[in-house]
């Protein structure tokens, strides 16, 4: 196997028991953690109305770890631009990248909510393996979610009224004209973002599936993110869609993907099973519009009442969970690179206990280094 890097992503989880606040003191001693690990990158998701998850703001969160690192790159996994402006997010990044400079991964994302096909093709059945035994489910559907009260009032609560969204693919290329110094408005006018413009900021696209997100990376030539962990089924379509898209660039000469995967490593594969208890709940409470609830121990979860209603509706998840021993945990790995041909990964572990949780990062970062990996 040749060695690749692998990356962290960050939810800031709040475990049963625990407050925001120490989620956060946790996250940044993880931060610190993984970079003496060897960790590569160290990302945080955008998430709202989540009782469980504290990473509401990427901007804020990274400057933060920036202070409390190194030398690890930094970044967001990803910023959702649905709700506002290319200035605003330049500008955020600009004020980090002016006092930590070379070290900042901007990764922009359409919106919370699920993956969407696009016109005209037809959905992938999935429900399978790749020849090297890579688990593909059959794509979940959120049609469910469609004009639920919740996901209408977060929408509402993080648009100003009357807001008209911008094209997404508008929306990416002011931002790289900003970071540029090259933003003309249709007049004519100039716009140059102070700081934010010429921060030495890698850009990424973060996307589920092969449609706008895939693209609008290739036809840019960015760097593009797939999502394994959110839409398993639909993994192998984004990367084939962003490398069909793909068109080199000042930045880079050919694609560069990075895999995201849902990871629990232990000593051995009974304790990481424990240890991952509480994930299917945890995906319940997300694909019901409920909001992530606070991360259960493994007590709490067995606890909770459970049908076969909620086993369908996170089946794919906790099938694609990579739970185990490091050297279980390593293979499922390798697997995924192989399928997807992914130049790095990004992996996220959640426990209820912070010790479990490092624990997990460090046995894999060991295991990884032995393979040529980190």
């Amino acid at each position: 196997m040749s060695g690749i890097p692998l990356g962290v992503l960050d939810l800031v989880p709040v475990p049963s028991g625990s407050t925001a606040a120490q989620a956060l003191h946790h996250s940044i001693d993880l931060a610190r953690r993984t970079e003496a690990f060897g960790y590569a990158r160290y990302w945080f998701a955008e998430h709202h109305l989540n009782p469980g998850v504290a990473g509401t703001s990427p901007a804020v969160l990274l400057a933060l770890t920036a202070a409390a690192t190194k030398s690890l790159r930094i970044g967001s996994g990803a910023v959702q631009l649905g709700h506002r402006t290319a200035l605003s997010t330049v500008e955020e990044f600009g004020l980090i990248d002016a006092l930590h400079p070379g070290r900042l991964d901007l990764g922009l994302g359409r919106s919370a909510g699920g993956p969407q096909a696009r016109t005209g093709d037809p959905a992938p059945t999935g429900d399978g393996y790749t020849p090297n035994g890579l688990r593909i489910p059959a794509r979940f559907s959120f049609t469910h979610l469609l004009g639920h009260p919740r996901v209408a009032l977060q929408q509402e609560l993080l648009n100003l009224p009357g807001a008209r969204p911008q094209d997404y693919a508008e929306q990416i290329h002011d931002v790289l004209a900003l970071l540029r110094g090259e933003y003309r408005s249709p007049e004519g006018v100039e716009a140059h973002a102070v700081p934010g413009e010429g921060a030495d900021v890698q850009v990424w696209i973060l996307g589920s599936s092969g449609g706008v997100s895939a693209e609008t990376a290739g036809r840019n030539g960015l760097r593009f993110a797939a999502n394994y962990h959110v839409s398993p089924a639909t993994v192998l379509e984004a990367v084939e869609g962003y490398r069909a898209a793909f068109k080199p660039s000042a930045e880079l000469d050919r694609p560069y993907v990075t895999v995201s995967a849902d990871v629990v490593v232990a000593e051995d594969d009974g304790t990481a099973r424990e240890l991952a208890t509480g994930y299917a709940p945890w995906v319940r409470s997300i694909r019901t519009a409920a909001g992530a609830i606070p991360y259960p121990t493994p007590a709490e979860a067995r606890a909770l009442p459970w049908t076969d209603a909620d086993r369908e509706l996170v089946a794919d998840r906790v099938e694609t969970q990579f739970v185990g021993s490091p050297r279980t945990v390593a293979d499922h790995l390798e697997r995924l690179r192989e399928a997807t041909g992914a130049d790095e990964l990004l992996i996220t572990t959640i426990t209820h206990d912070h010790a479990d949780r490092v624990r997990s990062y460090r046995l894999l970062a060991q295991e990884w280094t032995r393979r040529g990996g980190c």
